[in-house]
């Protein structure tokens, strides 16, 4: 088990001396002891997630089969904190604690629209480990070049790992899986941990409040088309309208919108399909990998942003979507029934 002042003393002292390079000579040994502190106890509310899927499963293809990653305790109850992906799925979650305990869980919530996941282990996870509740922030008020810890839970043959990094951006966000968010947290340098344990990083701030939660690498954290490899995470801010819904029902409202079954990237004005996932409404209606879309419902589209919200801008999930795309050297109008994408996937149980 790792020492948690073997961990966070050296951060701290570095924190200190990124965010506050002017002043740092001014800082009072207790303030330095009040920050270690807070981002010790939220350390010690991180766990790892360990998941199988269901045999069959759609998600295993991209996904895998088997999944690692890292959770955050944001309840006394038990409820924990991940990146959905996770999740999907599930056939198996356990949840690996601080001190090499291996506790079994179920899924409570997977929100496609943030990309947000909620567990619970089937044992009280306070009285079998020595963990502390997250408390929950906002990154409103974080600030590029402001300096932060990134946390990876353990696994059975790896005790996780403290990060030093820093707030490099904060922007829109879409992903190449029919995915955008508003504000995402971008950071570098990049988490350092085995393959995948990015996965559902908490992100914490100096007063060790979470701020967000890890979801990708990335290979530019500036968005300005330069390299600086880093992490992407889903602020905790859009957590907080949601959580009673998540709860309550397994997702949000804004979930259950028109799905494609499209991998695409945008560049030069260009959306361009790279994947068509099988036996999505896509592939059913003959897209291809390499069409450009032009247009939904003959409104022109270039960006990812421009083509997920005409697709999503619809009250019913499984509506008729007319797309404008250039197949080769052909310009085609392909009408084509959308899907609801929760309800393609295998449910894990306790959804």
């Amino acid at each position: 088990m790792r020492s948690l002042r073997f961990w966070i003393s050296p951060f701290v002292s570095a924190a200190l001396l990124l965010a506050l390079p002017t002043q740092a000579a001014t800082v009072q040994p207790s303030q330095a002891q009040t920050t270690i502190d807070a981002l010790a106890r939220a350390n010690s509310s991180v766990v790892g997630v360990r998941v199988t899927v269901a045999e069959g499963a759609r998600s295993a293809e991209t996904l895998g089969q088997r999944r690692s990653g890292s959770g955050v305790l944001i309840a006394s109850d038990g409820l924990i904190l991940t990146i959905g992906y996770l999740l999907l799925e599930a056939e198996q979650i356990e949840i690996v604690t601080q001190d090499n305990k291996i506790l079994p869980a179920r899924a409570v919530a997977y929100d496609l629209a943030t990309g947000f996941g909620l567990l619970r282990p089937l044992l009280p996870l306070r009285a079998s480990s020595n963990v502390s509740v997250a408390v929950l922030g906002s990154s409103q008020s974080a600030q590029p070049g402001e300096a932060l810890m990134a946390v990876t839970g353990p696994q059975p043959n790896d005790d996780g790992d403290v990060n030093m990094t820093r707030l490099i951006s904060k922007r829109a966000f879409s992903g190449n899986w029919e995915y955008h968010i508003e504000t995402a947290l971008f950071t570098s340098p990049p988490i350092v941990a085995n393959e995948g344990n990015h996965s559902g990083a908490p992100l914490f701030n100096q007063k060790g409040e979470l701020i967000g939660i890890g979801s990708l690498l990335v290979s530019d954290a500036t968005g300005q088309n330069r390299r600086m490899p880093g992490n992407m995470f889903v602020p905790v801010d859009l957590l907080r309208p949601i959580l009673a819904e998540l709860q309550k029902s397994g997702s949000s409202v804004k979930s259950r919108r028109p799905w494609l079954g499209l991998n695409s990237n945008d560049q030069g004005g260009r959306v361009q399909i790279t994947r068509v996932s099988k036996d999505s409404p896509a592939e059913g209606a003959g897209l291809e990998a390499g069409d450009v879309v032009l247009a939904v419902d003959g409104a022109k589209v270039t960006t990812l942003e421009d083509f997920y919200k005409k697709l999503w801008n619809r009250a019913a999930p499984d509506a008729e979507i007319s797309l404008t795309v250039l197949q080769g050297a052909d310009v085609k109008t392909i009408v084509l029934k959308a899907q609801d994408r929760m309800l393609t996937l295998k449910k894990p149980a306790g959804i």
